[in-house]
Protein backbone atom coordinates (compact mmCIF):
# COMPACT_ATOMS: atom_id res chain seq x y z
CA UNK A 1 0.00 0.00 0.00
CA UNK A 2 1.34 3.44 -0.93
CA UNK A 3 2.04 5.66 2.06
CA UNK A 4 0.22 8.96 2.57
CA UNK A 5 2.81 11.73 2.24
CA UNK A 6 2.20 14.64 4.63
CA UNK A 7 4.01 17.94 5.23
CA UNK A 8 3.79 19.33 8.75
CA UNK A 9 4.69 23.06 8.66
CA UNK A 10 5.34 25.35 11.66
CA UNK A 11 7.65 28.27 12.39
CA UNK A 12 9.46 26.60 15.30
CA UNK A 13 9.33 23.82 17.88
CA UNK A 14 10.10 25.91 20.94
CA UNK A 15 8.48 24.86 24.22
CA UNK A 16 4.71 24.98 23.92
CA UNK A 17 1.58 23.06 23.07
CA UNK A 18 1.87 23.23 19.28
CA UNK A 19 5.38 21.76 19.36
CA UNK A 20 4.23 18.84 21.51
CA UNK A 21 1.27 18.09 19.25
CA UNK A 22 3.47 18.05 16.14
CA UNK A 23 6.06 15.87 17.85
CA UNK A 24 3.37 13.37 18.85
CA UNK A 25 1.94 13.33 15.32
CA UNK A 26 5.33 12.74 13.72
CA UNK A 27 6.31 10.05 16.23
CA UNK A 28 3.01 8.23 16.61
CA UNK A 29 1.20 8.12 13.26
CA UNK A 30 1.69 4.58 11.87
CA UNK A 31 4.96 4.47 9.93
CA UNK A 32 3.57 1.84 7.56
CA UNK A 33 0.78 4.23 6.50
CA UNK A 34 2.40 7.67 6.57
CA UNK A 35 5.52 9.38 5.28
CA UNK A 36 5.90 12.66 7.16
CA UNK A 37 8.22 15.58 6.49
CA UNK A 38 8.55 18.30 9.12
CA UNK A 39 9.19 21.79 7.69
CA UNK A 40 10.24 24.32 10.34
CA UNK A 41 12.16 27.52 10.98
CA UNK A 42 14.92 27.74 13.57
CA UNK A 43 14.06 26.37 17.02
CA UNK A 44 15.77 28.15 19.93
CA UNK A 45 14.13 26.73 23.08
CA UNK A 46 13.11 23.10 22.54
CA UNK A 47 12.33 20.84 25.47
CA UNK A 48 14.60 17.86 26.09
CA UNK A 49 11.94 15.62 24.55
CA UNK A 50 11.77 17.82 21.44
CA UNK A 51 15.58 17.82 21.14
CA UNK A 52 15.59 14.04 21.26
CA UNK A 53 12.78 13.86 18.71
CA UNK A 54 14.52 16.24 16.25
CA UNK A 55 17.70 14.19 16.49
CA UNK A 56 15.88 10.93 15.70
CA UNK A 57 13.68 12.53 13.02
CA UNK A 58 16.47 14.58 11.39
CA UNK A 59 16.29 12.79 8.04
CA UNK A 60 12.70 13.96 7.69
CA UNK A 61 13.22 17.56 8.86
CA UNK A 62 13.58 20.46 6.42
CA UNK A 63 14.72 23.73 7.99
CA UNK A 64 13.69 27.01 6.32
CA UNK A 65 15.76 29.68 8.15
CA UNK A 66 13.53 32.55 6.96
CA UNK A 67 10.40 30.97 8.45
CA UNK A 68 9.90 33.04 11.59
CA UNK A 69 7.02 33.83 13.91
CA UNK A 70 7.38 37.61 13.60
CA UNK A 71 5.99 39.47 10.59
CA UNK A 72 8.88 40.81 8.49
CA UNK A 73 8.74 41.01 4.66
CA UNK A 74 12.54 40.65 4.48
CA UNK A 75 12.11 37.10 5.81
CA UNK A 76 8.54 36.32 4.79
CA UNK A 77 9.02 36.50 1.01
CA UNK A 78 12.12 34.23 1.00
CA UNK A 79 10.27 31.86 3.34
CA UNK A 80 7.26 31.77 0.99
CA UNK A 81 9.48 31.11 -2.03
CA UNK A 82 11.40 28.34 -0.26
CA UNK A 83 8.20 26.68 0.92
CA UNK A 84 6.88 26.83 -2.64
CA UNK A 85 10.03 25.12 -4.01
CA UNK A 86 9.90 22.41 -1.34
CA UNK A 87 6.22 21.68 -1.95
CA UNK A 88 6.73 21.59 -5.73
CA UNK A 89 9.59 19.10 -5.32
CA UNK A 90 8.09 16.82 -2.66
CA UNK A 91 4.54 16.50 -4.08
CA UNK A 92 2.76 15.90 -0.77
CA UNK A 93 -0.67 14.30 -0.59
CA UNK A 94 -1.63 16.58 2.32
CA UNK A 95 -0.13 19.84 3.60
CA UNK A 96 -0.87 20.39 7.30
CA UNK A 97 0.03 23.85 8.65
CA UNK A 98 0.18 24.95 12.27
CA UNK A 99 -0.25 28.39 13.92
CA UNK A 100 -1.02 31.69 12.21
CA UNK A 101 2.24 32.63 10.51
CA UNK A 102 3.20 29.20 9.19
CA UNK A 103 -0.46 28.71 8.33
CA UNK A 104 -0.53 31.81 6.15
CA UNK A 105 2.76 31.24 4.32
CA UNK A 106 2.35 27.47 4.16
CA UNK A 107 -1.16 27.50 2.73
CA UNK A 108 -0.33 30.19 0.19
CA UNK A 109 2.80 28.33 -0.93
CA UNK A 110 0.84 25.06 -1.09
CA UNK A 111 -1.89 26.60 -3.22
CA UNK A 112 0.66 28.11 -5.60
CA UNK A 113 2.42 24.73 -5.79
CA UNK A 114 -0.81 23.01 -6.77
CA UNK A 115 -1.57 21.23 -3.49
CA UNK A 116 -5.33 20.97 -2.97
CA UNK A 117 -5.55 19.02 0.29
CA UNK A 118 -4.77 21.66 2.92
CA UNK A 119 -5.36 21.30 6.66
CA UNK A 120 -4.80 24.25 8.97
CA UNK A 121 -4.54 24.08 12.76
CA UNK A 122 -4.45 27.60 14.28
CA UNK A 123 -3.67 26.45 17.87
CA UNK A 124 -5.79 29.40 19.03
CA UNK A 125 -6.49 32.63 17.17
CA UNK A 126 -5.17 36.17 16.81
CA UNK A 127 -8.61 37.74 16.48
CA UNK A 128 -8.41 39.63 19.79
CA UNK A 129 -5.90 40.49 22.50
CA UNK A 130 -2.76 40.50 20.33
CA UNK A 131 -2.83 43.51 18.01
CA UNK A 132 -4.49 46.91 17.53
CA UNK A 133 -7.77 47.19 15.62
CA UNK A 134 -6.20 47.77 12.18
CA UNK A 135 -3.76 44.84 12.37
CA UNK A 136 -6.42 42.58 13.88
CA UNK A 137 -8.80 43.42 11.03
CA UNK A 138 -6.06 42.61 8.53
CA UNK A 139 -5.39 39.25 10.23
CA UNK A 140 -9.07 38.33 10.00
CA UNK A 141 -9.23 39.31 6.31
CA UNK A 142 -6.13 37.22 5.52
CA UNK A 143 -7.64 34.22 7.30
CA UNK A 144 -10.90 34.63 5.37
CA UNK A 145 -8.96 34.73 2.10
CA UNK A 146 -6.88 31.66 2.91
CA UNK A 147 -9.97 29.78 4.04
CA UNK A 148 -10.95 29.44 0.37
CA UNK A 149 -7.97 27.13 -0.15
CA UNK A 150 -8.28 25.24 3.16
CA UNK A 151 -9.89 21.82 3.11
CA UNK A 152 -10.34 21.47 6.88
CA UNK A 153 -9.61 23.57 9.96
CA UNK A 154 -8.64 21.80 13.18
CA UNK A 155 -9.74 23.50 16.40
CA UNK A 156 -8.51 22.45 19.83
CA UNK A 157 -11.78 23.38 21.52
CA UNK A 158 -15.44 24.02 20.78
CA UNK A 159 -14.91 27.69 21.62
CA UNK A 160 -12.11 27.99 19.07
CA UNK A 161 -14.46 26.49 16.49
CA UNK A 162 -17.20 28.91 17.51
CA UNK A 163 -14.87 31.89 17.08
CA UNK A 164 -13.75 30.75 13.62
CA UNK A 165 -17.41 30.71 12.65
CA UNK A 166 -18.29 34.02 14.36
CA UNK A 167 -15.41 35.83 12.63
CA UNK A 168 -16.60 34.36 9.31
CA UNK A 169 -13.27 32.61 8.75
CA UNK A 170 -14.84 29.22 8.08
CA UNK A 171 -18.27 27.56 8.18
CA UNK A 172 -18.91 25.07 10.98
CA UNK A 173 -18.93 22.09 8.62
CA UNK A 174 -15.35 22.89 7.59
CA UNK A 175 -14.04 22.76 11.17
CA UNK A 176 -13.24 19.64 13.20
CA UNK A 177 -12.50 19.76 16.93
CA UNK A 178 -9.64 17.52 18.08
CA UNK A 179 -8.69 17.95 21.78
CA UNK A 180 -4.99 18.26 22.50
CA UNK A 181 -3.39 14.93 23.35
CA UNK A 182 -0.77 14.39 26.03
CA UNK A 183 1.87 11.73 26.08
CA UNK A 184 0.89 10.47 29.53
CA UNK A 185 4.30 8.93 30.23
CA UNK A 186 5.32 12.39 31.46
CA UNK A 187 3.36 11.62 34.64
CA UNK A 188 5.98 9.07 35.64
CA UNK A 189 8.59 11.68 36.55
CA UNK A 190 10.45 11.21 39.81
CA UNK A 191 8.44 12.97 42.49
CA UNK A 192 10.94 12.11 45.24
CA UNK A 193 13.15 15.00 44.18
CA UNK A 194 10.60 17.71 45.16
CA UNK A 195 12.45 18.89 48.24
CA UNK A 196 15.79 19.03 46.46
CA UNK A 197 14.21 21.03 43.62
CA UNK A 198 12.64 23.51 46.03
CA UNK A 199 15.94 24.01 47.84
CA UNK A 200 17.77 24.45 44.53
CA UNK A 201 15.53 27.44 43.76
CA UNK A 202 16.17 28.89 47.21
CA UNK A 203 12.79 28.07 48.74
CA UNK A 204 12.48 26.52 52.18
CA UNK A 205 10.41 23.37 52.61
CA UNK A 206 7.64 25.09 54.58
CA UNK A 207 6.82 27.50 51.80
CA UNK A 208 3.80 26.91 49.56
CA UNK A 209 4.91 27.61 46.01
CA UNK A 210 2.53 29.23 43.54
CA UNK A 211 3.91 29.02 40.03
CA UNK A 212 3.43 30.48 36.58
CA UNK A 213 4.96 28.90 33.46
CA UNK A 214 4.53 31.05 30.38
CA UNK A 215 5.97 33.34 27.76
CA UNK A 216 6.27 36.71 29.47
CA UNK A 217 4.17 38.62 26.95
CA UNK A 218 1.14 40.92 27.44
CA UNK A 219 -1.32 38.36 26.05
CA UNK A 220 -0.38 35.94 28.84
CA UNK A 221 -1.60 38.33 31.55
CA UNK A 222 1.48 37.81 33.76
CA UNK A 223 1.26 41.43 34.92
CA UNK A 224 -2.04 40.68 36.70
CA UNK A 225 -0.45 37.75 38.50
CA UNK A 226 2.29 40.09 39.76
CA UNK A 227 -0.31 42.57 41.03
CA UNK A 228 -2.05 39.78 42.97
CA UNK A 229 1.08 38.72 44.87
CA UNK A 230 1.10 41.33 47.70
CA UNK A 231 -2.48 40.45 48.65
CA UNK A 232 -1.67 36.75 48.77
CA UNK A 233 1.39 37.34 50.96
CA UNK A 234 -0.66 39.53 53.27
CA UNK A 235 -3.03 36.63 53.89
CA UNK A 236 -0.56 33.75 53.74
CA UNK A 237 3.01 34.33 54.87
CA UNK A 238 4.06 30.85 53.75
CA UNK A 239 3.29 31.66 50.12
CA UNK A 240 6.17 32.10 47.66
CA UNK A 241 6.11 32.56 43.90
CA UNK A 242 8.01 31.07 40.97
CA UNK A 243 7.82 32.55 37.47
CA UNK A 244 9.26 30.36 34.71
CA UNK A 245 9.69 31.79 31.23
CA UNK A 246 11.18 34.57 29.17
CA UNK A 247 9.76 37.35 27.06
CA UNK A 248 9.54 41.05 26.32
CA UNK A 249 7.97 41.90 29.71
CA UNK A 250 10.70 40.34 31.87
CA UNK A 251 12.44 43.57 32.93
CA UNK A 252 9.16 45.40 33.56
CA UNK A 253 7.86 42.54 35.67
CA UNK A 254 11.07 42.38 37.70
CA UNK A 255 10.89 46.16 38.28
CA UNK A 256 7.25 45.91 39.37
CA UNK A 257 8.06 43.16 41.85
CA UNK A 258 10.74 45.40 43.39
CA UNK A 259 8.37 48.36 43.59
CA UNK A 260 5.73 46.23 45.28
CA UNK A 261 8.31 45.21 47.90
CA UNK A 262 7.88 41.45 47.37
CA UNK A 263 11.25 40.58 45.80
CA UNK A 264 12.08 38.22 48.66
CA UNK A 265 9.06 36.09 47.83
CA UNK A 266 9.34 35.95 44.03
CA UNK A 267 11.87 34.08 41.92
CA UNK A 268 12.19 34.62 38.17
CA UNK A 269 13.64 31.34 36.88
CA UNK A 270 13.95 32.21 33.19
CA UNK A 271 13.78 29.44 30.63
CA UNK A 272 14.00 25.91 32.10
CA UNK A 273 14.56 22.51 30.53
CA UNK A 274 12.94 20.70 33.49
CA UNK A 275 9.54 22.38 33.33
CA UNK A 276 7.48 19.30 34.18
CA UNK A 277 9.61 18.58 37.24
CA UNK A 278 9.17 22.19 38.31
CA UNK A 279 5.40 22.11 37.85
CA UNK A 280 5.15 18.90 39.87
CA UNK A 281 6.29 20.54 43.15
CA UNK A 282 3.91 23.50 42.95
CA UNK A 283 0.93 23.81 45.27
CA UNK A 284 -0.95 25.74 42.58
CA UNK A 285 -0.24 26.69 38.97
CA UNK A 286 -1.66 29.99 37.69
CA UNK A 287 -2.44 30.86 34.04
CA UNK A 288 -3.87 34.43 33.85
CA UNK A 289 -4.07 34.67 30.03
CA UNK A 290 -6.14 37.22 28.14
CA UNK A 291 -6.57 34.84 25.18
CA UNK A 292 -5.63 31.17 25.04
CA UNK A 293 -6.44 28.23 22.80
CA UNK A 294 -6.28 25.79 25.68
CA UNK A 295 -3.07 26.44 27.61
CA UNK A 296 -1.21 23.13 27.33
CA UNK A 297 0.60 23.82 30.59
CA UNK A 298 -2.83 23.56 32.25
CA UNK A 299 -3.21 20.04 30.87
CA UNK A 300 0.28 19.09 32.05
CA UNK A 301 -0.27 20.52 35.53
CA UNK A 302 -3.58 18.72 35.94
CA UNK A 303 -2.04 15.50 34.63
CA UNK A 304 0.60 15.85 37.35
CA UNK A 305 -2.11 16.40 39.94
CA UNK A 306 -1.42 20.12 40.45
CA UNK A 307 -4.58 22.25 40.90
CA UNK A 308 -4.76 25.23 38.57
CA UNK A 309 -6.20 28.72 38.65
CA UNK A 310 -6.82 30.15 35.19
CA UNK A 311 -8.81 32.84 33.45
CA UNK A 312 -12.16 32.15 31.86
CA UNK A 313 -10.99 32.91 28.29
CA UNK A 314 -10.55 31.05 25.00
CA UNK A 315 -10.72 27.28 25.32
CA UNK A 316 -9.59 27.19 28.96
CA UNK A 317 -13.10 26.44 30.34
CA UNK A 318 -13.06 23.27 28.24
CA UNK A 319 -9.84 21.96 29.80
CA UNK A 320 -10.27 23.12 33.41
CA UNK A 321 -13.37 21.94 35.27
CA UNK A 322 -14.20 24.92 37.44
CA UNK A 323 -14.38 23.97 41.13
CA UNK A 324 -13.43 20.36 40.34
CA UNK A 325 -9.92 20.28 38.81
CA UNK A 326 -9.15 23.96 39.32
CA UNK A 327 -10.62 27.44 39.59
CA UNK A 328 -11.60 29.84 36.82
CA UNK A 329 -11.47 33.61 37.34
CA UNK A 330 -12.18 36.65 35.14
CA UNK A 331 -9.21 38.04 33.15
CA UNK A 332 -7.48 41.27 34.21
CA UNK A 333 -8.70 40.89 37.81
CA UNK A 334 -5.78 40.71 40.30
CA UNK A 335 -8.13 40.94 43.28
CA UNK A 336 -10.14 37.87 42.28
CA UNK A 337 -6.94 36.06 41.33
CA UNK A 338 -5.44 36.75 44.76
CA UNK A 339 -8.62 35.65 46.53
CA UNK A 340 -8.72 32.35 44.64
CA UNK A 341 -5.03 31.64 45.32
CA UNK A 342 -5.51 32.34 49.03
CA UNK A 343 -8.54 30.07 49.31
CA UNK A 344 -6.73 27.17 47.66
CA UNK A 345 -3.58 27.60 49.74
CA UNK A 346 -5.65 27.63 52.92
CA UNK A 347 -7.57 24.45 52.10
CA UNK A 348 -5.25 21.45 51.76
CA UNK A 349 -8.18 19.02 51.60
CA UNK A 350 -9.64 20.84 48.63
CA UNK A 351 -6.24 20.81 46.88
CA UNK A 352 -5.93 17.06 47.43
CA UNK A 353 -9.38 16.41 45.99
CA UNK A 354 -8.69 18.66 43.00
CA UNK A 355 -5.40 16.85 42.45
CA UNK A 356 -7.20 13.48 42.26
CA UNK A 357 -9.94 14.88 40.02
CA UNK A 358 -7.42 16.52 37.70
CA UNK A 359 -5.43 13.33 37.09
CA UNK A 360 -8.60 11.38 36.29
CA UNK A 361 -9.88 14.15 33.98
CA UNK A 362 -6.68 14.23 31.91
CA UNK A 363 -6.51 10.44 31.64
CA UNK A 364 -10.10 10.33 30.42
CA UNK A 365 -10.13 13.21 27.94
CA UNK A 366 -6.66 14.16 26.69
CA UNK A 367 -4.62 11.10 25.74
CA UNK A 368 -2.22 11.14 22.79
CA UNK A 369 -3.62 7.78 21.62
CA UNK A 370 -7.09 9.24 21.21
CA UNK A 371 -5.71 12.28 19.34
CA UNK A 372 -3.69 10.10 16.93
CA UNK A 373 -6.76 7.98 16.15
CA UNK A 374 -8.71 11.12 15.27
CA UNK A 375 -5.97 12.46 12.98
CA UNK A 376 -5.58 9.08 11.29
CA UNK A 377 -9.28 9.12 10.45
CA UNK A 378 -9.20 12.78 9.41
CA UNK A 379 -6.27 12.41 7.00
CA UNK A 380 -8.02 9.54 5.23
CA UNK A 381 -11.23 11.56 4.98
CA UNK A 382 -9.38 14.57 3.52
CA UNK A 383 -7.83 12.41 0.81
CA UNK A 384 -11.31 11.31 -0.24
CA UNK A 385 -12.76 14.84 -0.48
Amino acid sequence: MQKIKIAQIITRLDWGGSADIIRILCESLPADKYEIKLIIGKTLHPTDKTKSFLKKFKDNVIVVPWLKREINPLFDFPALFNLYLILIKEKFDIVHTHTAKAGALGRLAAHLAGNRKLIHMPHGNNFYGYFNFVVTRMVVQIERFLSKYTTVFIALSELEKKELVEYAVAPAQKIKVVPSGLDLEFKNIDLSSHNAKKRAFGFNLEQKIVGLVSRLEPIKGVQYFIEAIPEVIKNNNEAAFLIVGEGSLLRKLEDRVRKLGVSGKVIFAGWREDILEVISFLEVLVQPSLNEAIGRVLLEAQGLGVPVIATRVGGIPEVVKDGITGVLVPPKDPKQLASSICKLLENSQRRLQMSKNAREWIDEKFSATKMIQEFDTLYKEVLLT
